[in-house]
């Protein structure tokens, strides 16, 4: 991990109170509406029904909706992908929060970064971010993920083509962040 990793997010930042629970079928309705959602739509490439329904049934999948706030509500999703991967390499395939600067979106990498190492097995946590999705970028950085490379002009939009930004973070570099109490405890 590099010392840019470590120094962006300190021991006394608090987050948000968040917790994952799996998707049902009876959410979808809500998270479709997180994916067309005008301030998150140029950030994602929004799924049909079927493919979030598929991704609550494979096994292969974890689709969580992410619950946050004094009452446990509704603040986001996020689904994980290569679950069973024998190369133990997990992708963090999409991460909606509903409100935006409120630390749901940290709190819940945070744990998602959990069940990824501690619950899945993982060895390799990756992501890609839109080279235009700042917000996003700044987050996985501040949470210790580290850029691999950019995939140039690799999603097609309206306007014509963004690149993305590959970043990952591997188990020692997550026990290291755990031991400097960046990470959720085991």
């Amino acid at each position: 991990m590099t010392a840019a990793n470590f120094a962006a997010t300190t021991p006394d930042r608090t987050t948000a109170r968040v917790r994952l629970r799996p998707t049902m079928t009876s959410d979808l309705e809500y998270v479709l509406s997180l994916e067309q959602d005008d301030e998150n739509l140029s950030f994602i490439t929004p799924w049909e029904r079927t493919q979030h329904e598929a991704a609550i049934r494979f096994p292969d999948f974890r689709h969580f909706i992410i619950e946050g706030g004094d009452g446990l509500d509704a603040v986001g999703f996020l689904i994980l992908i290569g679950c069973r991967s024998q190369h133990q390499s997990l992708e963090l395939k999409r991460m909606v929060v509903q409100s935006k600067g409120s630390g749901f979106g940290r709190a819940a990498l945070r744990v998602a970064k959990k069940v990824a190492f501690d619950d899945l097995g993982a060895h390799r946590v990756w992501l890609d971010v839109k080279v235009s999705n700042t917000r996003a970028k700044a987050l996985y950085d501040g949470e210790g993920f580290v850029v691999e490379g950019q995939l140039r002009d690799a999603v097609k939009t309206a306007e014509g083509f963004d690149s993305l930004i590959v970043m990952s973070m591997l188990r020692p570099e997550f026990i290291g962040r755990r031991g400097l109490g960046l990470e959720v405890r085991a």
